[in-house]
This record gives structure tokens, sequence and C-alpha cells, in this order.
């Protein structure tokens, strides 16, 4: 009869593990690891991340575009969960090579990307060409409002915010006028043995004291946004680029997302973000920047004409007729 033998933690933490192994052939994240390391251009990143002279080795661009894409796909959209991930999950170590980029890291590679995503883009769009899955006879156009890490209380035309930034310094003369008028009276004896609330007292003003700085400085540093029409419309402090919009589940600060589909197996052949919640806007633009693309593929102009765009009903409009 055998004998129990104790499990030998120490020794199991140290079986090697491919890492690559992780990658299996037909899932997602193998197919993004390969497109990325084989057929991607990824050298428009070069220049931000190559530190040979100073500092530590930067992380390979390849690293984070394959943790963040992956990401994305599984609904992850902050920085500090994609680290998380990097840190915990097989699959995010395996794209990772066993880096853990931090969180920082992959703000600012995100930041980074606003120029260099159309070329990857179009890679992407060149590969799909290859292998046939775009049909190029019929197209969908369809949008979705989506909230951006902005704050509504953040939002209003200048004179707006300049009331708001007002009304805050009102609150600290307010708050620093009842301090000397308790500091006459026995609260202030009463304080003197709970000091904590002399303490929130001050916490208070701290911190209506930073955002009446905040605002002050952002009025200083930016001009008024202005509409089609030359009048001025909200702008926001925290993400300027958004927009209030109303939506089924009420009014959002944040971006109007549009695509523009191929119907045969649903490839996204242009993509933006507006900060118009009107999708009749956003016709000529979509369609445009996917001319662009399949420019770039070696199609002409003429590639569309012919073909079936469906829209909905919100899109109507003369000028989106005619184009």
């Amino acid at each position: 009869m055998a004998r129990y033998k104790p499990y030998d933690y120490d020794q199991a933490l140290l079986l090697p593990v491919c890492l690559q192994d992780r990658l299996i052939p037909g899932t997602l994240e193998f197919a993004i690891h390969t497109l990325v390391e084989s057929r991607m251009e990824t050298s428009v990143f070069d220049s931000q991340f190559i530190n040979d002279d100073t500092g530590r080795l930067a992380y390979d661009p390849k690293v984070l575009l394959k943790v963040v894409l992956v990401a994305y796909s599984r609904g992850m959209i902050t920085s500090r969960r994609i680290e998380q991930a990097c840190r915990e999950n097989v699959t995010f170590m395996a794209l990772a090579c066993g880096q853990v980029p931090d969180h920082s890291t992959i703000a600012a590679f995100i930041s980074s990307m606003r120029d260099e995503i159309q070329p990857l883009f179009r890679d992407v769009l060149l590969v799909c060409e290859e292998v046939n899955l775009l049909g190029g006879t019929t197209f969908a156009l369809d949008g979705c409002k989506l909230p951006s890490n902005a704050s509504r209380e953040w939002s209003g035309r200048f004179s707006d915010l300049a009331r708001k930034r007002d009304k805050l310094e009102a609150k600290v003369k307010g708050l620093m006028q009842e301090h000397v008028e308790g500091d006459k009276t026995e609260a202030r004896q009463y304080d003197k043995h709970n000091p904590s609330g002399e303490k929130r007292r001050d916490e208070q003003m701290r911190r209506l004291h930073q955002k009446a700085d905040r605002i002050d400085q952002w009025l200083r540093e930016n001009e008024p946004k202005r509409g089609k029409e030359g009048k001025e419309i909200q702008s926001n402090i925290t993400d300027n680029e958004s927009a209030k919009m109303v939506t089924s589940h009420g009014t959002i600060q944040g971006y109007n997302g549009q695509t523009l589909v191929d119907a045969k197996h649903q490839v996204i052949v242009q993509a933006e973000a507006f900060r118009s919640g009107q999708d009749f806007n956003h016709v000529s633009p979509l369609v445009e920047g996917a001319k662009e693309n399949l420019r770039a593929l070696g199609h002409c102009d003429s590639y569309f004409e012919g073909k079936v765009l469906a829209a909905g009903s919100n899109y109507h409009g003369q000028e989106n007729l005619t184009k």
C-alpha cells in the first residue's frame, strides 16, 4: 500500500511552463498574436518606445498592442484592470512574454495611438481582403453612443463654468468665516477635545479650493468651443472632446461611435467617434473614410459605385441621399 506523500508546493512552482503554448490556435488571442507579430507594421511606435541610452528598457510596442487588443475584446477598458490581467491571467502573461507593464505605461501607450491607429486598422483590412472576408457589395452603417471617462458635472459654457468657480470660492469663504466665528465661541473649545470637526472643515476647504483652482486654470488655458452656427457650445474640463448626448438610458457625457460594416462577414471598414449625437451628420465622413481605407488597399474610388448602403431612418436627409 502506497504511503501518502505531502504535496511539495515549492517544487510545483518550479515546473517549467511554456507561455507560448497558452496561445491556442483557433482562439482570438492566437489570431491577434499572429497578426501583430507577422502582419502589422508597428515601426510607427519605435520613436516613442526606444530609449537605449538612458533609463529602463522600454516595453516592445507589439507586446502592449496585443495586450490592449485582447483586453478590449474581453471588455477590459481600464489600464489598471489590464495591468492586473498581465499579473494574474496566463493568457495575458503569454501575450506579454511574462512582463507586467504598469497601468501608467499602458495608459500612455493607448493615448499615443491616436495618430498610429489608422495604419494599423488598414493592415487588418488588408489581411481580411487577402483571406476573402470582404464582400464589397453591401455595407451597413450604424452608431452607438458611449460614455467617456468624463463627468457631466464639469460641463458647461465658459460663463457657466465661471459661475461654478465663483460658487466654489464663495463656499470656501463661508467655511472660513464659520471657522473664525467658531474660534469666538465655545465650539472652539469643543474642537480642542474633538479635533476631527476642525480637520473635516479644513479638508472640505482644501477640496473646494482645488476644484475652484482647476476650473480657473482651465478657463485661462482654453477657448470657448463653437458649433456649426458659430454659437458657443458646452465644454468639458475633464474631456473637452466629449459632449452631452441623449440616449435611451438618459443623458451621458461621451461620444457617438459610428461604424461602416462590410455585410459579408461584418468586417468594419471604417470607424470613428464623433462628439455630435445626431447620426445624420456622419454619413459623409464615414463613406469618405471607407473610400480612403480601401484606396490604401489598391481599390479605386469607383469601388462603391452600384453597391448597397443600409442605414437607419435617423440618417435620412437630402444631403445624405445625394452622397
